[in-house]
């Protein structure tokens, strides 16, 4: 089985090209993954090289920037080429889900671009049969919770 999971922060603006053939769009993104250890007292972190094709690659590099925390999934994939007649192997992660961990405006950097992650839905309370679960929400007073 080869699936990874991974939650690390960008460590620059996601790279999106499209493929000239095909038209397909590919993001690169490098993410800083902490190692759960600590050498001398300082966290560690590795940098992994991270692929996405398709709708989820122009998703990823319109929502996301440098410094933004994501969670992605995926398998890891390896190649290798020539450079300067010296071959060159690479591993990457070919992301195939990912999900928005922070909230708007949350971050190291610039607000956050996560679309309607702090707004409700367009259809919320409009007409579904679920939309009068509001009307029973008894209130509860902090003192009653006992944690």
């Amino acid at each position: 089985m080869n699936k990874v999971v991974l939650i690390g922060r960008l460590t620059r603006d996601p790279d999106l090209r499209y493929i000239a053939s095909s038209g397909t769009a590919v993001t690169n993104i490098t993410l800083a993954v902490d190692r759960s250890f600590k050498k001398e007292g300082q966290p560690e972190a590795d940098f992994l090289r991270c692929v996405c094709y398709g709708k989820r690659a122009e998703t990823i590099a319109t929502y996301f920037s440098k410094g933004k925390l994501i969670a992605i999934s995926g398998r890891i994939e390896t190649g290798s080429y020539d450079k300067d007649n010296v071959k060159v192997f690479t591993t990457d992660v070919i992301i195939e889900d990912f999900q928005f961990i922070e909230s708007k405006g949350a971050g190291t950097n610039s607000p956050a671009k996560n679309p309607g992650l702090d707004k409700a839905p367009d259809n919320y309370g409009s007409g579904s049969s679920d939309s009068n679960y509001i009307d029973d929400i008894t209130p509860v007073d902090d003192g009653d919770i006992p944690f």
